[in-house]
């Protein structure tokens, strides 16, 4: 009896190695063009805070935003930045404005905040740098048609960073990078 049960669990267990294998071989093989899957996209960033310390002070150019099969990006230009940029990116509750606590409303099922260590004015000139208006839309960025991004505010630019807020799909997992002088932060399509 104790044989039978233990050649019943081996049948399972390679019945399940062979399914997984299957899976893994057809995710793998989806035809040129097409949409990766979703066993092909990585979500394990996690929706946790995420930061970075890092002085920066030179002005933030620019906020563009772009799509791929698996997730949906926002880039942050600080053209001339030299070393790493500072960050802190999480999920709130509510959207509130850097320095006043106003609340800012912000569509979507989700609301990502994020704090970039860049003002949008030059500092020894004080002229704006990025044209964003507190509680309105980024200037210029169109989401129309993202899956995942639904909304986007800017905050403030107060003491020395940017607050920006961005509506999404849902809480997914979201990544931050930095490439040269643009920070980057990616927000997936799926967990």
């Amino acid at each position: 009896m104790r044989r039978l049960g233990t050649a019943a669990a081996a049948l399972v267990l390679a019945a399940a190695g062979l399914a997984t294998t299957a899976g893994a071989a057809g995710a793998a093989s989806a035809p040129a063009g097409k949409a990766a899957p979703a066993a092909a996209c990585s979500t394990a960033w996690g929706s946790g805070v995420k930061s970075a310390t890092g002085s920066n002070g030179t002005p933030l150019k620019n906020i563009k935003t772009s799509r791929s099969a698996c997730y949906d990006r926002m880039v942050f230009d600080i053209s001339g930045a030299r070393g790493k940029v500072g960050y802190h990116v999480g999920y709130v509750d509510k959207f509130r404005q850097d320095g006043s606590g106003d609340v800012i409303p912000v569509k979507g099922g989700a609301i990502l905040q994020i704090f970039v260590s860049a003002p949008s004015y030059d500092a020894s000139t004080g002229k704006q740098s990025y044209p964003g208006k507190a509680g309105k839309p980024l200037p210029g960025v169109d989401i129309a048609g993202y899956k995942t991004f639904k909304d986007t505010k800017f905050g403030a630019s107060f003491e020395g960073q940017t607050q920006v807020g961005l509506g999404t799909r849902a809480k997914l997992p979201f990544r931050v990078s930095q490439s040269g002088h643009q920070l980057i932060v990616d927000v997936a399509h799926n967990w």
